[in-house]
């Protein structure tokens, strides 16, 4: 394991890069030699964020199909923080500026009513359906500040490193009677200045999308924390990330869930 210095350093300008709206790039010094080290970093750089963001309140995950994980060399999920003033509630309204390149992902959003606790992993399915409160359709809202031309390696490092591009969620109405939904079937779709623009199915998201949860509790439970009652997570993309540009409107619909919409200015 790198030491605690180059953990810093490698999050310090991480920072600084975000705080600056640059494309986000390590040098070959602070680049982590595993994923393990990477989310050291992801820990470090969101840390550093807290004071403008606010506390860690969730996390997402990425790479929750067979597909998208041969594409980025990885044979499980990877997970990002979610920051308290990042989490907004549709209607919602995001300025382009405040962004480099936004874009949004259609996902099922889930609240919990009590923890997770690592002592009691491991956790599956139904396991984790006891500590759900409610689940939501949310927006992933994403920033893509990936550097062009890396090894694919390289890119997925930095990409976990730096948060896996997460900029927070935009939820929609909590839904409490959820175990009536057939999440498994349930249909997904994203339509962008009434377009539709992707769709998919809750069997998407590794099968079930309470899977990514059950991974989750399980990955934490592994480095001895616990997730939080009133954690958000958002559990990975039905329809894949799609850029919005100044005066695009979004919506989203999940069946059974509800919808979502937001507007660009």
């Amino acid at each position: 394991m790198v030491s605690q210095e180059i953990i810093n350093q490698a999050a310090q300008l991480l920072t600084d890069q975000y705080l600056s709206d640059e494309p986000f790039l390590l040098s070959d010094g602070l680049i982590p030699n595993t994923l393990d080290e990477a989310y050291e970093i992801q820990k470090a750089f969101q840390s550093n964020l807290i004071e403008k963001q606010g506390p860690v309140v969730g996390y997402k995950l990425a790479y929750t199909t067979s597909a998208l994980q041969q594409n980025n060399g990885v044979t499980e999920p990877c997970m990002g923080l979610m920051l308290e003033k990042n989490i907004r509630y549709s209607p919602s309204e995001l300025s382009s500026t405040d962004f480099v390149q936004l874009g949004i992902e259609c996902e099922v959003g889930v609240s919990l009513k009590h923890d997770l606790s690592y002592d009691e992993a491991p956790y599956d399915v139904d396991k984790v359906s006891e500590a759900v409160e409610s689940i939501m359709p949310a927006f992933e809202v994403i920033d893509n500040r990936r550097t062009p031309g890396l090894p694919a390696d390289i890119n997925l490092k930095i990409a976990v490193a730096s948060n896996i591009s997460n900029a927070g969620v935009i939820l929609g109405e909590p839904v409490s009677n959820w175990k009536e939904i057939d999440l498994i079937s349930a249909y997904g779709y994203m339509s962008i200045n009434n377009r539709l623009v992707g769709d998919g199915h809750g069997y998407d998201v590794m099968g079930h999308p309470l899977n990514p949860l059950a991974w989750l509790a399980n990955k934490l439970s592994s480095q001895g924390i616990s997730l939080p009652a009133k954690s958000i997570i958002i559990t990975g993309s039905i329809v894949s990330p799609k850029f919005l540009t100044t005066g695009d409107s979004a919506f989203i619909s999940i069946e059974g869930l509800g919808t979502a919409e937001l507007s660009v200015t």
